[in-house]
């Protein structure tokens, strides 16, 4: 008798399967950066955030607050690294105050 093979996913592996096949990457990773920035901003920032958006590598967060926006900016670089490391991907190359 002639042994089966075992083609059997996961339903981690199935549903990275559809995302990639689907190519839903590109939306799955807008929606995990403003769940990053809503993670690691806390809710003082995220009451004064307006909308944050991906694009390009680029991402884009309008603020209420100008007060809260210079004090951002002075820390642009390390907010990039903690949202990158947060999404265990480089995926913010650059962060855009608004």
């Amino acid at each position: 008798m002639a042994k089966r093979k075992n083609n059997n996913l996961n339903m981690g592996e199935a549903l990275q399967e559809f995302i990639k096949v689907n190519k839903l990457e590109k939306g799955i990773d807008k929606v995990d950066a403003q769940e990053a920035w809503k993670k690691l901003m806390g809710n003082g920032v995220a009451n004064y955030t307006t909308a944050v958006e991906l694009r390009n590598g680029t991402l884009f967060v309008a603020l209420s607050s100008s007060v809260l926006r210079e004090e951002l900016s002075l820390g642009k670089s390390k907010i990039i690294a903690m949202l990158n490391e947060e999404l265990n991907k480089e995926l913010v190359k650059k962060l855009v105050l608004r």
